[in-house]
């Protein structure tokens, strides 16, 4: 879907990919009502996540306020903001709003920049219980190796063999990895919590990621399946994330955790075929399974699959034994469709966005005919 290496590398932190579910010797937590109601503040909170964070949370009889520069306008849940207080003001020069405010817990999901996440957290850490840090498993890049738990060593600093084509990945990286840091040097390891997801999909995504493969299902035709058949991948519905993510801050069960899913191993076939069971399309599936033409063909990213480069193949062996052991469920791969094809279809989505998805000059769906034709040439 991404013109070019550089491209893809610049945002693929934000890719899903397996995880390796493993016996835990943890108990795992019950879901159950609160009785303690907090006040929680989530600096964003309009975007993607948020929404879904604040509906849950109002549901268990939290109190939550928003801090947002006042501009981004919620996709979903819309009628649920005016249940929110609602505080204006920048990261970048404004945190006039937070100052002589007590809550219970920030969740901050708009931390961009280490000094952001350094000085929020300063700030409300001595009227603020605990920090929430959303932060990524970009943390973990290059994907080297099979141990991919939390005690994994991060990135925090630049490689001096870095290429051009690394660098953006590793920007991303190490600004999440300090930035955790930030949170934890301001509020301790007894008061901060680090949640490192990857894609996250499901109502209200605000990239064309996950929809894109709606979209291309919907159409039908010779359909691309990238890499091999038992290659794997991994993604996780926004609203378990969310949900989660509240939870443990009713629980107070601090540290750091992988988010991801399904909770089990699938393959790219798989999700693909899964999602194809929502629509009434002829498809005729194309296995493109060799390393050097994907490569050769630019096909390095058609989120959650990603190119299994060396640096890239550890991507699909993340560990969330913790995060299962501390409360994280997973909806089926059928829900997250429904629920997103519902929204995709609402007055949510324009019609020029849903219209855009497969004829935008960064679609794949522009390229797809033309590597076909490559790829039965080379068969041949």
């Amino acid at each position: 879907m991404k013109k070019s290496r550089r491209e893809f590398l610049g945002i693929s932190m934000m890719l899903g990919i397996s995880s390796v579910i493993q016996a835990s010797p943890l108990k795992l937590i019950p879901i159950e009502k609160t009785n303690k109601k907090l006040k929680i503040l989530i600096l964003g909170g309009t975007s993607f996540l948020g929404p879904h964070q604040i509906a849950y949370a109002l549901e268990r009889g939290h109190e939550v306020s928003i801090f947002t520069r006042g501009k981004t306008k919620p996709k979903i849940h819309t009628e649920l903001f005016s249940k929110v207080e609602h505080l204006i003001g920048d990261r970048e020069n404004n945190l006039e709003a937070l100052k002589n405010r007590t809550w219970d817990v920030v969740i901050d999901n708009s931390g961009r920049k280490v000094e952001w996440t350094k000085n929020t957290a300063n700030l409300l850490k001595d009227n603020v219980g605990y920090y929430m840090y959303t932060s990524s498993v970009s943390v973990y890049y290059p994907y080297f190796g099979n141990d991919f738990s939390e005690s994994r060593k991060v990135v925090t600093v630049m490689p001096n063999d870095a290429t051009e084509d690394q660098k953006p990945t590793y920007d991303y990286g190490i600004m999440k990895a300090n930035s955790e840091l930030a949170a934890i040097d301001a509020f301790g390891l007894d008061r901060a919590f680090i949640i490192r997801p990857h894609l996250i999909v499901g109502p209200g995504d605000p990239t064309d990621r996950f929809p894109y493969w709606l979209a291309r299902i919907e159409k039908g035709g010779d359909l691309i399946i990238p890499g091999g058949k038992n290659e794997v991948v991994q993604y996780i519905d926004v609203r378990d994330l969310a949900e989660w993510m509240i939870r443990l801050v009713e629980n107070k069960s601090t540290g750091t955790y992988n988010g991801s899913g399904p909770g089990f191993e699938m393959t790219t076939n798989v999700f693909v075929k899964e999602i194809c069971k929502h629509y009434n399309s002829s498809i005729n599936f194309i296995q493109i399974d060799d390393l050097d033409f994907l490569k050769e063909n630019r096909i390095i990213g058609i989120q959650p699959w990603v190119i299994q480069l060396p640096e890239y193949a550890g991507m699909s062996k993340t560990d969330t034994t913790k995060a299962i052991a501390s409360g994280l469920t997973y909806r089926t791969l059928s829900d997250t469709v429904k629920a997103t094809k519902t929204w995709w279809y609402s007055n949510a989505v324009s019609q020029a966005r849903r219209d855009n998805i497969l004829t935008a000059e960064r679609s794949f769906m522009r390229r797809e005919k033309d590597i076909l034709k490559k790829w039965n040439t080379r068969k041949n």
